[in-house]
């Protein structure tokens, strides 16, 4: 069966800001803390010329979002992100009506910063809270504490914010069921639009991996988990995504794009992008340098990564199965150039376990699918690839909204 792409996704764009004032001991997100204060025009100097060189992948495609990461995005000036949305839109053509996120860090929120922020086009902020429990807090090394965390989404309503994502985190070291509920309780309090929240876990290559801290028995983290979705809900959120949480109309529609197998172009230290290639058959995987001053030198360097076409069926699953309403079937084949027959007799074998609703109109993990998604996805691995892949996902820029 050969592959045949006939359109391209939607396209939205990463932007990574790669500094921060301390890395927490949990973060495994490419993030650096500065030596003195970070070049922060320089480094918007080099992501214009980085977008630059990648145009000619992308001529005549719209951008449906922005979502700026790190890091701690919030660290650069107002007039930085200005610089950098306008060099944006005077290169490439944003929907009117487009979601531009930028990641904030409590720790670092100031009045003035978003009110300029918000001037300069972002119009949706997520905040890394993580926890309103200054005990917790301290556990995971972050630089706030609750009174900064509830400051935070006050100075971002003040700043005519209307689209606030919060992150918050559950199975935190020593953290009790009724520290966690109250923890949820608090963030819901503060009346986001958007939570995301996501269970702490141990990522390789990070201080806490090397020196685990003793995190809650897995009993208490699934009755946590149980009761906190039932709190979410009774305060009117949605579950849309593995880990997202939202009002009507509130949904994040950059990951979305993720989660859809949508493309993304990704500018910065360290920031991956997805491209269809629909003339030459191919969807390719491109990273950028990590090390802010290797990226700087030569922003217009990239790696590509053809993805193949047996390795399709895997990414496209990973990534749509998060969506807790599925996506329609129509999609695999336009976004992955593939006919869902493929797919069997695997899409069989998980129907009658009673893991997956797979039919002509659409791909959906059931409510037991989502709990054992893993084992789900491992159907769908090609054989040279390796289980680990599953725990860690391909390159998301933002599949949890971090700091």
């Amino acid at each position: 069966m050969n592959a045949a792409l006939t359109q391209p996704p939607p396209l939205a764009l990463y932007v990574h800001l790669p500094w921060c004032v301390r890395k927490c001991p949990y973060c495994d997100f490419n993030s650096h803390q500065p030596r003195g204060e970070a070049p922060f025009a320089a480094y918007v100097e080099a992501l214009l010329h980085d977008l630059e060189a990648q145009l000619p992948d992308i001529w005549g495609r719209r951008l449906e979002s922005v979502f700026i990461g790190g890091g701690t995005p919030s660290l650069f000036p107002p007039e930085a992100l200005d610089t950098l949305l306008s060099g944006l839109r005077a290169r490439l053509p944003l929907r009117p009506d487009g979601e531009v996120t930028l990641e904030a860090n409590p720790g670092t929120a100031d009045r003035a910063y978003f009110r300029g922020y918000r001037e300069a086009g972002v119009n949706r902020l997520s905040l890394g809270i993580q926890s309103f429990d200054d005990t917790m807090l301290a556990r995971l090394g972050r630089i706030h504490g609750a009174a900064e965390a509830r400051s935070a989404v006050e100075h971002a309503r003040a700043a005519g914010f209307e689209a606030i994502n919060l992150d918050l985190m559950f199975g935190l070291p020593g953290q009790t069921l009724a520290a966690g509920l109250a923890d949820l309780e608090a963030a819901i309090a503060q009346d986001p639009g958007h939570i995301s929240w996501y269970q702490l876990t141990l990522e390789p290559n990070t201080y806490f991996a090397a020196r685990p801290p003793e995190l809650p028995e897995d009993t208490l983290v699934e009755e946590l988990f149980a009761r906190g979705q039932s709190q979410l809900a009774a305060a009117g959120y949605t579950r849309y995504e593995v880990s997202g949480y939202a009002r009507p109309g509130q949904a994040c529609r950059h990951n979305r794009n993720y989660w859809m197998f949508g493309d993304y172009l990704g500018i910065g230290a360290g920031a991956h992008g997805k491209l269809t290639q629909v003339h030459e058959g191919r969807i390719l995987r491109r990273t950028k340098p990590r090390q802010p001053e290797a990226y700087m030198a030569a922003p217009q360097q990239h790696q590509d990564h053809p993805v193949p076409p047996q390795e399709r069926p895997f990414e496209f699953l990973l990534n749509a199965l998060r969506l807790v309403d599925g996506v329609p079937a129509a999609s695999f084949e336009a976004r992955c150039g593939l006919p869902l027959a493929r797919l069997e007799p695997a899409l069989s074998a998980l129907r009658d376990e009673g893991l997956l609703v797979a039919d002509a109109q659409r791909l959906q993990a059931t409510d037991k699918g989502l709990a054992f998604l893993n084992d789900v996805l491992e159907r769908f691995l090609p054989e040279r690839t390796p289980r680990d892949a599953i725990a860690t996902p391909i390159a998301w820029p933002a599949s949890r909204e971090e700091d």
